[in-house]
């Protein structure tokens, strides 16, 4: 892919992600815990693991038309990892440190699981395809 296709697929993956993003904050919003958050890094953990697992049983260690799009830019603008730094010493400042010990631990879990479940889900389906 010629590289300024490569750069604008980025981009409005990434603007597509954030958007989205933003509306499941809003949607998940609440003043108690940082759903929204752990919602968005869980599913994007699982996509964009997905996506690679995927590629790389069907392209053969080339980079698919699509790759940047879905993968640096739609996931790379879905997820919020720097939000949740944000949130957990957040909840750290508001003396909640159980909170933010528990968000820690939870965040690792949904986005390590997540992950697993999207590289099972991407590779099942290149297998299908054959």
């Amino acid at each position: 892919m010629i590289a300024w296709r490569a750069y604008g697929a980025v981009g409005l993956g990434s603007a597509l992600g954030s958007t989205l993003r933003y509306l499941v904050s809003l949607a998940l919003a609440g003043p108690a815990f940082p759903w929204a958050t752990l919602a968005v890094n869980g599913l994007g953990s699982w996509l964009i693991v997905g996506f690679a697992a995927y590629a790389a049983r069907r392209t053969h260690g080339r980079v698919a038309r699509w790759q940047p799009f879905l993968v640096g830019g739609f996931c790379g603008g879905f997820t919020t990892f720097s939000l949740f730094g944000l949130e957990t010493l957040a909840l750290m400042h508001q003396g909640r440190l159980l909170a933010a010990l528990g968000y820690v631990a939870v965040s690792l879990v949904v986005w390590l699981g997540a992950a697993w479940g999207g590289y099972y889900a991407g590779h099942r389906l290149a297998v299908a395809r054959g």
